[in-house]
């Protein structure tokens, strides 16, 4: 059995979401998976493991962005040439947003936090 220890349930994303760097406005990647806490990136772009960034993405129909700024704290290249697996924790968030995440990670098939 494999021990997940994640703090935050996290949800699994199926739809296509884009991840876009609010300072380059460039889509960077799509979202993986997420939680109040962090989430998991598919990106398309070089990024750099240690780094800071400000990226922007929508959940489900909601007209309004998620805003977020994120440290990358872990990169591992993907089979698929010029993509990589990309793990980040949130730095900032605001609170209503942040209920946001936490709402709709509730309301899908969520892996539970150990």
């Amino acid at each position: 059995m494999i021990h997940d220890s994640r703090r935050a349930p996290r949800r699994h994303v199926t739809d296509s979401v884009p991840v876009i760097d609010t300072m380059t406005d460039e889509v960077v990647g799509q979202l993986g998976n997420i939680s109040e806490s962090g989430m998991l990136l598919i990106a398309t772009a070089p990024l750099v493991e240690d780094g800071l960034y400000q990226l922007r993405f929508h959940l489900g129909s909601r007209p309004q962005a998620i805003n977020v700024g994120v440290h990358l704290l872990w990169l591992v290249e993907a089979n698929t040439p010029g993509q990589s697996w990309c793990g980040f924790r949130f730095l900032t968030i605001s609170d209503e947003q942040r209920n946001q995440v936490r709402a709709w990670v509730g309301a899908g098939e969520e892996t539970p936090a150990h």
